[in-house]
């Protein structure tokens, strides 16, 4: 039997504690999250999507419950802590990457993600021949841009920067926060076709939150509705594959 890989117990969140405004936005929340779990989620606004994320991601303490991560409690782990075994990706293109670094220096920076800090030589050049043929994966033009200072890139190189940055070191949990939501059309698939490719190819672990109704149905083993606080529905394989946007949507109704 596949030992999971995340979990969540009874998870609540509450807001504006002891006020007369104090919400509670997840409620009892349990998920269970298997290694090789490609899992989109959809929601309305205020459903709870993003505090779903803090909390796995730790910027969020959860004031009910438990998070085990390969059967380990973290429910009160920090953020910099999980790092170790977490990668976050976010809708800003603008996060997760140093703008007057190049893109060989970004994705020198994520190879060496986790080491002790010292006073090293960097050796970038001996990682060049790497990062081309990584940075040509996301077909984007990214790998003719390697000595580019990443300010200097469109919003969708630069997102695809920060998913291979994000991904460099395999994590055992990877957060797709809307990250193809800030670019156009063509760009968005572009990097989402790339996305699902490195996510199989991989073997990774990934949940990743959209608002494309097509792209939730098309990427991911799992589709999750998130509604007022819970998980409306959990979505694999058959079921999954006979959705429509139509039929996705009356989940909001």
């Amino acid at each position: 039997m596949t030992k999971p890989i995340l979990e969540l117990k009874n998870v609540s969140t509450i807001v504006n504690k002891g006020t007369a405004s104090e919400t509670t936005i997840l409620k009892s929340l349990n998920l269970t999250i298997n290694p090789g779990d490609f899992i989109t989620i959809v929601g309305t606004n205020g459903a709870g999507k993003s505090t779903l994320f803090n909390v796995i991601g730790g910027t969020l303490i959860a004031d009910q419950g438990h998070v085990l991560h390969n059967g380990q409690d973290i429910t009160h782990q920090n953020e910099v802590t999980r790092t170790s075994f977490l990668s976050r990706v976010f809708q800003d293109p603008k996060l997760g990457t140093a703008p007057r670094m190049t893109v060989a220096e970004n994705l020198l920076l994520a190879k060496r993600r986790g080491q002790g800090r010292r006073l090293i030589f960097r050796r970038l050049k001996q990682h060049l021949a790497e990062f081309k043929t990584l940075a040509a994966s996301m077909n984007n033009g990214l790998e003719n841009r390697l000595n580019t200072a990443t300010g200097a890139l469109s919003g969708g190189q630069r997102q695809a920067l920060s998913f291979l940055m994000a991904t460099l070191k395999r994590p055992d949990i990877i957060l797709l926060d809307e990250h193809t939501a800030a670019l156009d059309p063509h760009t968005s698939e572009t990097l989402m076709q790339a996305t699902n490719r490195r996510i199989q190819e991989d073997h990774l672990t990934a949940l990743m939150i959209t608002h494309h109704m097509e792209d939730a149905i098309k990427y991911g083993n799992r589709l999750l509705v998130l509604k007022d606080g819970r998980i409306l529905a959990d979505l694999t394989g058959k079921e999954k594959a006979q959705l429509t946007p139509e039929k996705l949507a009356g989940y909001f109704e």
